[in-house]
């Protein structure tokens, strides 16, 4: 008996010196550490969940190995569903208007928009590679095979970049608007948005690249050790150097993925640790237990893929066994487990988790009670920053004036490059030559092509130029090459085309036919891109286009613009 209660009291000895050693050393689990399994609501797909899910516009997008993509609401009422009538690559992309982008496993791409409607198709020559990433400005980078395609919003290629070796780390978006990602060489790129580009050579392949600023990356690897590469010099610092390498800390285990935000890199790790690291102290601040840990505890299967969430309200760590939530200062929140699901679940703005089971069927759970910040606008935040398309540079202004001779021949250049998508590293100061030409009151003829240019280079942050254009001069056919390069774009962030268009419409009396014809064209193309909030006032528009003191001809192209909307 005495034996028995000695090993009773040891047993116990054990358990709090371990609890003891466990607070001190896994701040994560000082906080609430909820857990819940329980969905708040669930949908049957009528097939497998090929990828993660992504979400936008209130709304959420599920890939099905049947060659279709289905949308639901945050309620789960289903949206739309839409089949390519082939097999699709296990990546699916939402813009912040909302439209979708897969590819089929032929090398064809496909933008379809927020009501389920194809937008347009391109060949892309090899099935994806990984996910497609919008830009700033609308733009697309699509990654394929052993190519890097750069498209704008609405389809035209601007910019193509073969390498030697496929993609090993899926890219993603750099703090200059561009991409970094990684190539199975161990070749480190960093790709500006117009496909100009830095490359680093690895001694090791890395595990995870986060971009740091405008110059820096860091680099994890599989044993836990980081470096930074492309410093603000822009030379180049290895693992081997013995001052890089002091300075930086060594993590406690391979990393599976990892975020950066405000000096601190966020990771988790392949033993399910998380990881908080202070890139201005040089060490870790804190490390905690995921889900993942949790698994692996309980005999569970190591997971070879996670994804990582680091916003405002916390840190997220996704695997197909669960997702659990930290705070910034290192207590665990949450924790949801998930079973047989086909996918990483994704977590939106409101604090939903969706995630894909091989059941066939879309669970959501309720993750967060907080929901980030207000929107900016129509459309979600405001990029992160701006590619400088909006208005003259003066380090690309050319000398004025100009010849005849001259501006016809940049025009013919930048008509045959964007013609075979060759625009890249010329695109800067080819749009201010555009944007500089579309405002000259000398050169009609002139003037419409360089509106026509700057809607087929389609960066939306010319619309507001365009806006201005169209607004002030009393030239229809400026006026309506205005509004056509708006309807070319496709996109209109801010609404402010569209109340242009409507402004013209009931307040200025416009009566050109011109005008009218592009401005119902534009307004069709703005709507079916974008959908709502912005089609409710491009509805209005159509609507009243088809009133009978309008033409014949304006009338039947309202009618026609408004069924291509249902």
């Amino acid at each position: 008996m005495y034996a028995l209660q000695k090993k009773i009291i040891l047993l116990l000895g054990a358990v709090i010196c371990a609890g003891s050693v466990f607070s001190q050393n896994n701040t994560a689990n000082q906080g609430q550490n909820l857990s819940n399994s329980e969905p708040f609501w669930r949908q049957a797909l009528g097939g497998s969940v090929l990828s993660m899910p992504s979400v936008q516009a209130q709304s959420v997008v599920v890939a099905l190995d049947g060659g279709n993509i289905k949308a639901y609401s945050v309620t789960g009422t289903p949206i739309w569903n839409y089949s390519a009538r082939a097999k699709i690559s296990p990546y699916v992309t939402r813009s912040p208007e909302g439209t979708s982008y897969i590819a089929r496993t032929n090398g064809i791409l496909i933008a379809v928009n927020r009501s389920g409607r194809e937008l347009w198709r391109r060949n892309i020559g090899s099935p994806l590679s990984a996910r497609v990433i919008p830009g700033w400005d609308g733009r697309l980078f699509v990654p394929a095979g052993k190519t890097l395609l750069c498209y704008t919003a609405s389809g035209s290629l601007l910019w193509t970049r073969t390498f030697e070796t496929a993609i090993s780390l899926a890219p993603c978006l750099s703090h200059s608007g561009g991409i970094i990602f990684a190539l199975e060489n161990n070749e480190v790129y960093r790709i500006d948005p117009f496909g100009n580009s830095n490359l680093w050579t690895l001694s090791n392949k890395p595990a995870a690249l986060v971009s740091i600023d405008h110059y820096r990356i860091m680099a994890l690897y599989t044993d836990g050790s980081m470096e930074i590469i492309g410093a603000a010099e822009d030379w180049y610092l290895t693992s081997q150097n013995e001052f890089q390498f002091t300075l930086l800390p060594k993590l406690s285990a391979g990393v599976l993925a990892a975020e950066y935000k405000n000096g601190n890199i966020a990771a988790v790790l392949n033993n399910g640790k998380i990881s908080f690291v202070s890139l201005d102290e040089r060490k870790v601040l804190w490390e905690g237990d995921s889900h993942i840990r949790d698994n692996l505890i309980r005999g569970g299967k190591p997971e070879t893929e996670a994804e990582i969430i680091f916003d405002e309200r916390g840190i997220y760590i996704l695997s197909k066994n669960g997702a659990s939530g930290f705070s910034h200062d290192g207590r665990r929140l949450w924790l949801i487990s998930l079973q047989n699901s086909a996918s990483i679940p994704v977590i939106d703005e409101n604090g939903l988790l969706y995630s894909g089971g091989n059941d066939w069927i879309l669970y959501a759970y309720k993750a967060e009670d907080r929901p980030l910040s207000a929107r900016d606008g129509f459309y979600g935040t405001f990029p992160e920053g701006s590619y400088k398309m909006g208005s003259p540079q003066a380090i690309y202004m050319p000398p004025l004036p100009l010849s005849e001779y001259e501006i016809k021949r940049t025009l013919d250049q930048i008509s045959s490059a964007v013609k075979f998508g060759r625009v890249g590293a010329n695109e800067g100061a080819w749009t201010t030559f555009l944007l500089t030409l579309s405002a000259n009151q000398m050169h009609i003829q002139y003037r419409v092509s360089a509106l026509r240019l700057l809607g087929q280079i389609g960066s939306r942050e010319t619309i507001p130029w365009l806006v201005s254009i169209f607004n002030r001069e009393n030239e229809p056919v400026i006026k309506a090459a205005a509004a056509s390069a708006i309807g070319d774009i496709g996109t209109d962030p801010d609404g402010i085309a569209i109340q242009a268009f409507l402004y013209s419409i009931i307040y200025s009396g416009t009566k050109e036919s011109q005008v009218l014809s592009a401005i119902t064209s534009a307004t069709g193309a703005l709507c079916r891109f974008s959908g709502p909030p912005l089609s409710q006032t491009g509805v209005k528009i159509l609507n009243l286009l088809c009133e009978s003191y309008q033409s014949s001809a304006i009338r039947r192209q309202a009618l026609k613009e408004l069924a291509s909307l249902q």
